[in-house]
């Protein structure tokens, strides 16, 4: 097979939550250590960091993988969804996955594949596990995929797990309150290894301090921890949180050395370093073209707040979700005085444009529908003078049309 061919046997046969939703969820590790036990336990054959949360999982795996990488390690990177191609999901020192091994993992393993009818996930961490087994990486930090106790990375035992945030995201599987969501993701937490949460929470701060006591693992509440007031290149005042979890994690990896430079440089070259999209990212100036990838409540708070804090006369907002979530709660947070382009990003769970503008209308925000991402955010191009400011957002599948 090509590699486009082996692509779209990965993304056609086989269910993938975010093109499909809960068809593509098994709830269980059953398959994902079958497959590893085939692949002769892989996760076992290297040291990792395990990263869980609502918010700020993303942008904190890369700060952790990039300050690693300046301390002179060799950082394997596990993280999804991607936004341009496969292969961002597993990198080594901010390079991506080459695409014969990505051919060669399916191609060996195709016919367990169709046989257990494996998911596209259970797959994927299969291949980033092996891969980073290989090539010997020195650590690998390994993001979350859904939730954590049933998520299929949850077969490591890392050197120190994280938590960022919690929010109510994916309540239809997680549960419908932020303590049945934070006993989900508290799964990750493994006995005698610390975990650190990045964000205190009055609902969950109970829960983690009671699942880490019954596993006798330490635990950090970073942001009661003195603040270090380290600056980063991942815009946006809200990644100050990530940045506390980070040097708390960061802080517990007693067998890695790394050097107060290392730390301060990382997180000034995340992207650099690690190849980031879509947070806070600038795609040009004059108008200022803003998008971002939050897509629930809790992020699109924090990341609005940014928006609120430009300088531009005119907003113009590009803005599409996916069906399965709360939109209509989500858009009482969005301002009333811009001008909306109501688009669908192009996958089976995109919520229909005609649904969306009424939703929209019921909180006053006021726009058009199209038919794309791309005709609508060129439509808000050819709208926009210099001094207005453009955001793209809703969805991180609105967000992978325009970067």
């Amino acid at each position: 097979m090509t590699y486009q061919e082996t692509l779209d046997w990965m993304f056609g046969q086989l269910p993938m939550y975010q093109q499909k939703g809960a068809a593509a969820l098994n709830a269980k590790l059953d398959h994902i250590i079958s497959l590893c036990n085939v692949l002769d336990n892989p996760e076992k054959k290297f040291k990792s960091i395990h990263v869980a949360g609502t918010n700020g999982k993303g942008s904190s795996s890369h700060m952790l993988a990039s300050i690693l990488q300046e301390a002179g390690y060799k950082v394997g990177l596990y993280t999804s969804p991607h936004l341009k191609d496969f292969r961002e999901r597993i990198k080594i020192n901010g390079k991506v996955v080459g695409e014969q091994f990505v051919i060669d993992f399916i191609e060996k393993h195709q016919p367990f594949f169709e046989y257990h009818r494996l998911s596209f996930f259970e797959m994927t961490v299969g291949m980033a596990f092996s891969y980073f087994a290989e090539e010997q990486v020195d650590i690998a930090v390994i993001e979350v995929g859904l939730g954590g106790r049933l998520d299929s990375t949850n077969i490591i035992t890392p050197e120190v797990s994280l938590i960022t945030n919690i929010g109510m995201d994916h309540t239809q599987f997680l549960g419908d309150t932020l303590e049945k969501i934070a006993l989900e993701k508290a799964g990750i937490i493994k006995p005698k290894v610390p975990v650190v949460i990045s964000e205190t929470q009055p609902e969950t701060k109970m829960i983690f301090n009671l699942i880490a006591h019954q596993l006798k693992s330490d635990i950090i509440f970073a942001d009661e921890e003195p603040s270090m007031g380290y600056a980063t290149d991942l815009l946006g005042e809200y990644q100050q949180k990530n940045i506390n979890g980070v040097m708390a994690t960061i802080h517990q990896l007693k067998s890695f050395g790394v050097p107060e430079e290392a730390i301060s440089m990382g997180l000034k070259n995340v992207v650099a370093n690690t190849g980031l999209l879509g947070r806070w990212q600038i795609l040009q100036q004059n108008p200022l073209v803003v998008c971002d990838t939050a897509h629930n409540k809790e992020g699109l708070q924090l990341v609005l707040k940014q928006v609120e804090k430009q300088s531009y006369k005119k907003l113009h907002i590009v803005l599409g979700f996916v069906s399965d979530k709360d939109v209509k709660s989500v858009l009482t947070l969005f301002p009333k005085n811009a001008h909306y382009y109501f688009v669908r990003p192009a996958i089976p769970r995109g919520m229909d444009t005609n649904v969306l503008e009424e939703m929209a209308k019921e909180q006053e925000l006021m726009g058009e529908k199209y038919g794309s991402v791309q005709e609508g955010f060129q439509k808000a191009l050819n709208n926009a003078e210099a001094v207005d400011m453009i955001y793209v957002g809703g969805s991180t599948f609105v967000v992978a049309e325009v970067v």
